[in-house]
């Protein structure tokens, strides 16, 4: 049991530690990098990330962190009562933020951005426009949701 629980527990950090790094990455590097670009280099770079993240690695991982939070907070509270269930509370509860914050925002911009049409210069201006500040700001804002649960979950690892 000790060692099922182990296993879940590090695993919940690690997937936990990569999203919550993904995020940091396009949080600092790469919409900073796409912001000192132009319109048609912005938009269809994002086009292209965001087909390209639709794959079956990133949504396991995305997909299965809370589903090892889950049993990790599981397996705390039925063989280890005095242990750190409330630090895998906090950490689920911040991860569950960063897939609402993805699913309610950053989904619905990165579909609009592509059914966007953008044959003119205009359309490209628009398209940037109605997309790039608020992915950017609640990107921010799920960048933060994601690192408080990476700090929760590993501090749940340290304490037990």
């Amino acid at each position: 049991m000790a060692l099922a629980y182990a296993s879940v527990l590090v695993a919940a950090v690690v997937t936990t530690g990569l999203v919550a790094g993904l995020f940091f990455a396009f949080t600092f590097a790469v919409m900073r990098g796409l912001g000192r670009t132009d319109d048609v280099t912005a938009v269809h770079a994002m086009r292209a990330i965001n087909a390209a993240i639709l794959n079956g690695w990133f949504l396991s991982i995305f997909i299965g962190t809370p589903v090892l939070l889950v049993i990790a907070a599981l397996l705390t509270w039925s063989a280890f009562p005095a242990g750190a269930l409330p630090t895998l509370l906090v950490a689920l509860g911040c991860y569950l933020a960063t897939l609402v914050i993805t699913g309610r925002v950053h989904v619905p911009l990165n579909m609009a951005l592509a059914a966007a049409g953008v044959d003119t210069a205009a359309d490209l201006r628009r398209a940037r426009a109605g997309f790039e500040r608020p992915w950017v700001w609640w990107n921010m804002v799920r960048t933060s949701t994601s690192v408080a649960a990476f700090v929760a979950v590993a501090t749940s690892l340290v304490l037990q």
